[in-house]
């Protein structure tokens, strides 16, 4: 075999391994993502409570941490709106392997009488990753409880 060819051949292999090893660095690289969250609110009836449950996939390639979720009113944040600091303190979703990187996620809450209302309520989330990255995200979803 000739020098040329030898040469070629070593540095198209030394390119696409580099590529290669670029691509899973960023994949590791890259924070959590949320994807087909939903929400449903059930009032409560009867003296029975009602409840709420919000699921969401989590794409996190360095592997999900934790899910908090948040449950509020709209005028709740109005003087101070909500921030990534004030999750830190709430509720965790459930959440379960869905796929390679993808965890499906359940978030469920009774709801008595009294906190239920006629009003526009937000789900608020904070997605960490194992790598430290975080997602915030303070209108994941939104429901009404009429």
């Amino acid at each position: 075999m000739s020098r040329r060819i030898i040469l070629s051949a070593t540095t198209a292999v030394a390119v696409l391994g580099a590529a290669g090893a670029f691509a899973l660095a960023q994949a590791g690289e890259q924070p959590p993502a949320l994807k087909d969250s939903a929400v449903r609110y059930t009032a409560p009836a009867a003296g029975h409570d009602g409840s709420l449950s919000f699921t969401t996939q989590i794409t996190a390639p360095s592997g999900l941490k934790s899910l908090k979720v948040l449950a509020w009113p709209k005028g709740a944040f109005a003087d101070k709106p909500l921030t990534e600091k004030d999750m830190k303190n709430v509720e965790s979703a459930t959440c379960k392997p869905a796929g390679d990187d993808t965890q499906h996620c359940t978030y469920r809450v009774p709801v008595t009488a009294t906190e239920a209302g006629q009003d526009t309520w937000y789900v608020a989330t904070l997605a960490t990753g194992k790598n430290g990255d975080t997602v915030f995200a303070d209108k994941s979803a939104t429901f009404t409880t009429r």
